[in-house]
């Protein structure tokens, strides 16, 4: 990747400029060099895409020819893994994700898990019949139909592009539906290439996907808005999500959102404290802490919070921060400039709140380039503290004392979001009942990983509507029709 490359968009199944010949660049989070470029798309490209996947939806067999699309769905896996080298490069350099991390959730898994929904697809009751009945007297037999639901919008993030983007893809295009995609303008070419591998090498026909790259965020709110539009499905901030709520309240559309996240690390009195507190360093700095489901709370006893933090701060200084093409690296640095001053914001907040740093608290020396925040351990403060509730996106742990379980649980719910936990304990019957008392969408007791293609994945309270992944992430891109015929 040492030349610099254009990547175009996709639309109606061409790749090709913006309608405004516009780019704009994408920049290497690590040392902040220019990778090259994306299509700048304008709003002219955004109509092109939803006209192109309303025709696509409405003109094609696609959302009935059940076979065709597995076949697609499996093309398109099989042509991404053919590829892995270049979109493992890609999303290093331009995610600034660490390489370790591309074996699993930036990329390998993601793409597997596109043959999962293709055998779902394949295997699914699209039909179930409900027998005859005589409702009001009425001799009747009943047929419960699921259908694609139309036109998908999806809107995606940054920080982990290839999962997220594929996780809407998937189980979108598996149930029928087609799609227009619109990626962050931190992460274009993730999505780029996509493009590119769908119009090259697959059979997915025109307009069934369009991706859509821009540095112009009103592009989603314009997506979200056009009645074309029959389902918006959303991953980012909780702020943005209740926007993307109102602006599709007129048009009556669907809606499902993954949302933010501040999720609680319980350590219980009868853990291993060395092993529960290392394992919750290496899991909270992952990607630079860029992860709406990393646990950034650390529940520990309160009788044992000093060795907790000792144990933790070794842990996070031995981790540090590094380069992410190194396959040693856990914490790479974070997305760019205006993300390093969000966090370095919440460093500030958090002594001003009383706190302080245990370990880290600022930028790694020797790095001039490159968006770099330190592997940090916060101590000293109470839930109620900002820094503690809100989600900072970045390689923060802030370190809360717990006097027993049912205190735990009060702490770990206690928080406007619900979309994941962890709970590590030496009684596993005893870990599970906690596990039981939050209120989440996901828990890991004792480092089991729910991640994976058939597990659903979302939030409670402020951290979303619905799920991804599983079957009820499939059925949530699908309409149900009954049908009843009269018999005699």
């Amino acid at each position: 990747m040492s030349r610099k490359i254009d990547r175009l968009l996709l639309l109606d199944g061409r790749l090709t400029p913006s309608t405004g010949g516009g780019a704009f660049e994408t920049i290497d989070p690590a040392t902040e060099d220019v990778l090259g470029t994306a299509a700048d798309g304008t709003p002219d490209d955004m109509d092109r895409a939803i006209g192109a996947a309303r025709r696509a939806f409405d003109e094609t067999s696609w959302s009935t020819d059940v076979r065709f699309r597995v076949r697609c769905l499996r093309q398109l896996r099989e042509a991404m893994q053919r590829r892995s080298d270049e979109l493992r490069e890609i999303t290093i350099r331009e995610v600034g994700a660490p390489r370790f991390l591309t074996f699993a959730a930036q990329l390998d898994a993601p793409v597997d898990d596109l043959g999962w929904f293709a055998g779902l697809a394949e295997s699914y009751e699209w039909e179930r019949d409900l027998g005859r009945a005589e409702p009001m007297g009425m001799p009747s037999h009943r047929r419960v139909r699921r259908e694609a639901v139309g036109v998908v919008g999806a809107i995606t993030p940054w920080n982990f592009p290839h999962q997220i983007n594929l996780a809407k893809l998937g189980p979108a295009l598996a149930a029928g539906n087609t799609v227009v995609l619109k990626p962050a303008p931190d992460t274009p070419w993730c999505a780029a290439v996509l493009g590119e591998i769908i119009a090259e090498e697959t059979d997915i026909p025109a307009g069934v996907v369009n991706v859509v790259t821009s540095s112009d965020h009103g592009l989603g709110a314009q997506l979200v808005q056009d009645p074309r539009v029959d389902l918006v499905t959303f991953t980012g901030s909780t702020e943005t999500g209740r926007n993307v709520m109102a602006s599709a309240a007129p048009t009556l559309k669907r809606v499902f959102l993954e949302l933010g996240g501040k999720s609680a690390f319980m350590v219980l009195d009868d853990a291993d404290l060395k092993a529960a507190c290392s394992y919750a360093a290496f899991s909270g700095i992952a990607h630079a802490g860029q992860g709406c489901a990393i646990t950034t709370r650390i529940l520990v006893p309160r009788a044992r919070y000093d060795e907790a933090a000792e144990i933790t701060a070794r842990t996070l200084a031995k981790l540090g921060a590094g380069d992410p093409g190194d396959d040693r690296t856990i914490c790479g640095p974070v997305i760019s400039a205006k993300q390093r001053e969000r966090v370095e914001g919440y460093l500030d907040l958090a002594v001003k709140e009383g706190g302080s740093f245990a370990c880290g608290g600022g930028r790694p020396a020797g790095r001039d380039k490159g968006f770099w925040i330190e592997p940090t351990l916060v101590t000293g403060l109470t839930n109620e503290s900002r820094a503690a509730r809100e989600e900072i996106f970045g390689p923060v742990l802030v370190m809360l004392p717990h006097d027993g379980d049912d205190d735990a649980v009060r702490i770990a719910n206690d928080s406007p979001y619900g979309l994941s936990a962890a709970v590590h304990g030496g009684d596993a019957e005893r870990a599970r009942a906690v596990a039981g008392r939050l209120r989440t969408g996901t828990v890991s007791v004792n480092g089991g990983v729910w991640y994976s293609a058939d597990v659903p994945f979302g939030g409670y309270k402020q951290s979303g509507i619905g799920r991804e992944m599983g079957v009820a992430g499939f059925e949530e891109y699908l309409e149900t029709k009954s049908i009843a015929e009269g018999v005699t």
